[in-house]
């Protein structure tokens, strides 16, 4: 059997350089870490003692940087872990659409307009508060500034900003 005939390591897949291992002890509170799929961001670690026939443990509690919701991972501190690549973003709001989508300039490419992120929803806080904020800027002069966090192939606001011009 030989090696060049059997295996191709021309290409790679798409997931490659979505997200990186790590060892498990390596990671501190607001580190971001992939558990069952989900990125999220810690928000809790605890490292327990090795005991006489075990190695020591990192339990890490985090939140779902998508949806918000709590998972807790339990393993050997030498593990390797899979993390997340984050990318933080800020955009100009152009307009914030009725079916719940912005439309946001990208002062580092002022070709393209950028629209395909959604807007957090309506019942959310952010979302909430978000659009009250656009109202306020539609009759003043001021802006809006968003946060996108990009990763795993999806895009969320995760907060805004707004600047009055002068």
């Amino acid at each position: 059997m030989s090696l060049s005939q059997d295996q191709d390591f021309s290409s790679t897949s798409a997931d490659a350089s979505l997200i990186t291992p790590t060892q498990a002890s390596q990671l501190a509170k607001g580190d971001f870490i992939l558990i069952t799929g989900h990125p999220c961001k810690i928000v809790s670690k605890s490292t327990s003692k090795p005991g006489k026939h075990g190695h020591a443990k990192i339990a890490v509690d985090a939140l779902d940087i998508l949806t918000g919701k709590k998972y807790t991972e339990l393993c050997p501190a030498h593990h390797i872990v899979q993390v997340p690549t984050v990318v933080r973003k800020e955009y100009l709001v152009v307009n914030l659409t009725n079916e719940g989508f912005l439309s946001l300039f990208d002062q580092h490419n002022p070709v393209v307009t950028k629209d395909d992120v959604r807007a957090p929803v309506k019942d959310s806080e952010l979302g909430e508060r978000l659009r009250r904020a656009w109202k306020k800027v539609n009759d003043s002069e001021g802006e809006i500034w968003v946060t996108v966090l990009a990763t795993m192939e999806q895009e969320i606001v995760d907060s805004f900003k707004e600047v009055e011009r002068e």
